[in-house]
C-alpha cells in the first residue's frame, strides 16, 4: 500500500468525523428561535450600552510592555541556572551578557516613558463628570 494513500485516508477520516458530528447535531438539536438567543450575553447581566467600542491605544501599549518585560523574566531564569556554575570562576563573563540584555530593555523602557507610551490618560467621559461631595 502506498504511504500517501494512508495519509490521504487519515486526512479524509479526520475531516469526515467532525463534519459528520456537526451535521448530525444540526439535524437532531431542537431549534427554538426567540429574540433572547440572539441578544448579547454579558455574565448574566443585561447590556447597558453597545458592545462594540474601541479600546484606547494606551491599553495596547501597556499590554505590549507587560509582554516584553514578562518575556525578559522568562529569559533571566534559565540564564541564572546556566551561569550559576560559571559565576564561581569568572563573575564578569557570567554577568556581561545579562547586563547587556537588561541595559537594552532599560533603554527601551526609558524611550517608552519619554515618548509617553506608558502614560495612562483618563477617559474623556471620566474627566467630564465631576463628583461633588
Amino acid at each position: 500500500m502506498d504511504p500517501w494513500f494512508a495519509i490521504g485516508m487519515l486526512a479524509f477520516v479526520a475531516l469526515l468525523i467532525p463534519l459528520g458530528m456537526i451535521l448530525i447535531s444540526s439535524l437532531l438539536r431542537p431549534t427554538v428561535p426567540i429574540a433572547g438567543k440572539r441578544a448579547s450575553y454579558e455574565s448574566g447581566e443585561i447590556p447597558t450600552s453597545s458592545t462594540h467600542f474601541r479600546f484606547d491605544i494606551q491599553y495596547y501599549m501597556v499590554a505590549l510592555l507587560f509582554v516584553v518585560f514578562d518575556i525578559e523574566t522568562i529569559f533571566i531564569f534559565p540564564w541564572a541556572l546556566i551561569y550559576r556554575d560559571v559565576a564561581e570562576y569568572d563573575l564578569f563573563w557570567a554577568l556581561a551578557p545579562m547586563l547587556i540584555f537588561i541595559t537594552v530593555l532599560f533603554v527601551g523602557l526609558i524611550w517608552a516613558w519619554s515618548t509617553g507610551a506608558i502614560k495612562w490618560m483618563a477617559s474623556e467621559t471620566l474627566s467630564e463628570t465631576k463628583v461633588s461631595p
